[in-house]
């Protein structure tokens, strides 16, 4: 069974997301664990049906290292993003994963991706999930 970080802050809204339309997509066949940078953030995770969760920066380098695969908003990697709720540490340990990103080009920083065109979060989980996820779930 593969191993999915779903990785959000600030309220867990995207996160949440992610995880209900995983959940829909492919029930128990997944083990997904909602890394919070803050209480909140796991929280709302969770109520959308994560098998597993943790707050904070020791949890997200120590499991992010295990992980199959990673999935959050672009900003995950970005040293002092969300309000200054990733640290250097957390984007450093997600960055050097050994496992699959798959980053939704969300950012609130002043960062502009080139070349990625902008969608609603709910067209941007579609793609997501058909176009990225089940390659690599079943390689």
């Amino acid at each position: 069974m593969k191993t999915v970080c779903v990785i959000d802050g600030q309220g867990g809204g995207i996160g949440s997301a992610i995880i209900k339309r995983l959940n829909a997509e492919y029930g128990e066949r997944i083990d997904i664990i909602a890394l919070g940078t803050n209480a909140i953030a796991t929280a709302q995770m969770l109520k959308a049906k994560a098998n597993r969760g943790a707050s904070g920066e020791n949890a997200i380098v120590q499991t992010a290292a295990r992980a199959d695969v990673i999935i959050g908003p672009v900003s995950i990697i970005m040293a002092h993003a969300m309000m200054g709720e990733v640290t250097p540490k957390m984007a450093e340990a997600v960055s050097a994963s050994g496992a699959r990103k798959l980053l939704l080009p969300l950012s609130q920083e002043r960062i502009d991706i080139i070349g990625v065109a902008t969608a609603p979060l709910p067209h941007l989980i579609d793609a997501l999930i058909e176009k990225h996820l089940n390659h690599c779930m079943f390689d």
